[in-house]
């Protein structure tokens, strides 16, 4: 279970990814080549689907991927910060365009068994609720069909969390889930065949404040519950910045991040009914 005051406040993310539209193609190297990553794995599984859900497609970064992959399947991208929207459907020239939907993937505006598969790529760290969040993904997928995804584990920017520690009490990083939390929260959800693993990537920094200004630019900065109110003073900002550099090697200072990948396969959704109701 994460501690409330490290789970993510879902009015002020939307607020964070919708300012940060503009800038979020030029900062977003690492979520590119992670969701590149993901694209590649489509290339082990048989599968021909006809609709297919981007959730959490941000700029729309591999929304070309899929297109190309599948050439005649409908494609829908979705995400919570319509500006973010705005931008995936204004990058480059479409072989189709997709239809773009803005909503939270907690409450999902679809029908039952309405996609084939559904390719997420770093965005169910979001979740207030990941199983409530996988539950709607098994409603809309057909049985049979593939929920893909990225997300970031616990050890993800270990070392900005331990260092905001030592500078003040409050929350300032996510709490991400386990991958074996994870798995078991796709078996309590209904979905079949759950398979999980784990890569680490480190991305190295000359300076703290530049990895500070590339969260900002893609969204990602403190927008957790327990975040203090108000200005953060330069006091703070040194007592950070004295913490991080214990972590500096070979002149950088490293930024960690535990990428989770997961995939499952959707069931059928039939809802069981009491013998002794039929009887009455």
């Amino acid at each position: 279970m994460q501690p409330p005051e490290s789970l993510p406040d879902k009015s002020l993310a939307r607020r964070s990814f919708a300012a940060a539209a503009a800038s979020y193609d030029g900062a977003a190297v690492l979520q590119q080549e992670i969701g590149r990553r993901l694209l590649e794995r489509l290339d082990l599984v048989r599968l021909r689907p006809q609709r297919i859900l981007d959730l959490g497609a941000g700029t729309g970064q591999c929304l070309p991927g899929l297109l190309r992959r599948y050439r005649g399947a409908e494609v829908v991208a979705l995400d919570i910060a319509l500006p973010m929207l705005q931008r995936a459907r204004a990058r480059g020239r479409w072989l189709r365009r997709p239809r773009c939907v803005c909503a939270d993937a907690e409450r999902l505006p679809f029908a039952d068994a309405r996609f084939d598969l559904v390719f997420s790529n770093l965005m169910l760290q979001w979740s207030l609720d990941i199983e409530a969040a996988f539950r709607e993904l098994q409603r809309i997928l057909r049985p049979g069909g593939l929920l893909l995804f990225t997300t970031f584990g616990p050890d993800t920017l270990h070392e900005l969390r331990d260092s905001w520690g030592q500078a003040d009490g409050y929350s300032h990083v996510n709490a991400f889930a386990d991958m074996h939390d994870l798995g078991d929260a796709l078996v309590r959800s209904r979905f079949a065949d759950p398979v999980m693993d784990v890569e680490r990537l480190t991305v190295t920094y000359p300076d703290l404040g530049k990895l500070m200004r590339e969260l900002k630019q893609i969204g990602a900065h403190n927008v957790t519950a327990g975040r203090p109110r108000g200005l953060t003073g330069k006091g703070r900002l040194r007592r950070l910045e004295s913490a991080y550099e214990r972590y500096r090697r070979d002149g950088v200072l490293p930024a960690s991040y535990e990428v989770v990948y997961g995939h499952a396969w959707a069931t059928s959704c039939e809802t069981s009914i009491p013998l002794e109701s039929l009887r009455r």
